[in-house]
């Protein structure tokens, strides 16, 4: 069975009405994203960060997985799949998928300032007071800027056996995410869903000018046509 890792970021989840994690002058949902998405943003003002993930998870509980979600849950009926997730959702589990790895974190997680490794399911609001069994302030379990991104060795071990590689939603620019599609073996071939695409095609590299969810269908037909 022919093992396919997908690599995904804010444009999978666009259209189940995610937004997409910052704009041009580096706001996400009208913050700063260093007040928010720092270490240094938690350390100076931890209610404004935990507010602002609570909106975040909120959110998660409004929106349902899109057609693209599903349609990658499905080919896991013909093939090894592996979801390597920028995004912090859970809509790839929600939809079926069955192995997913989220570089960034995740949003129904927290984690102790103290024990990144104390990490446990969180549905609900997180506040100042919210402690770990050993008397720690939890935190939202999410990769902040200048933080290390500890999935990141395994996401490298997975790119390494990839037999196809399908891009979506990305534009593979934030690192070290950007470098896993250096990590696949030589001419393996490469999938690039994204309705503004960074890259043209070549030899392997197939480019999909759509969205997601029309990107994922019109990638799947290559597939098919190439067995």
């Amino acid at each position: 069975m022919k093992h396919i890792v997908v690599l995904t970021g804010a444009g999978m989840s666009a259209e189940s009405g995610i937004k997409t994690f910052r704009d041009a002058n580096g706001l996400w949902e009208g913050h700063d994203v260093m007040e928010v998405a720092t270490p240094e943003g938690f350390a100076a003002n931890p209610e404004l960060v935990l507010n602002f993930y609570n909106q975040r998870r909120r959110q998660l509980f409004e929106v349902t997985p899109n057609q693209a979600h599903i349609d990658l849950a499905n080919l896991e009926q013909g093939y090894k799949v592996t979801i390597i997730t920028q995004n912090v959702d859970d809509l790839h589990e929600r939809a079926g998928s069955t192995n997913v790895i989220h570089l960034h974190g995740e949003l129904l997680k927290v984690r102790s300032t103290k024990n990144h490794k104390t990490i446990q399911e969180w549905k609900t609001d997180l506040v100042l007071g919210d402690v770990c069994e050993n008397g720690h302030q939890l935190r939202p379990h999410i990769v902040w800027f200048g933080e290390d991104v500890p999935m990141i060795e395994k996401a490298v071990r997975i790119c390494e056996t990839a037999d196809i590689l399908v891009i979506i939603g990305t534009s593979m620019q934030v690192y070290p995410a950007a470098s896993l599609m250096h990590y696949v073996p030589e001419n393996t071939p490469t999938y690039f869903i994204d309705p503004k695409p960074s890259i043209a095609s070549h030899s392997n590299l197939t480019v999909i000018k759509n969205t997601a969810t029309v990107g994922v269908r019109k990638m799947i037909e290559l597939l098919n046509t190439a067995q």
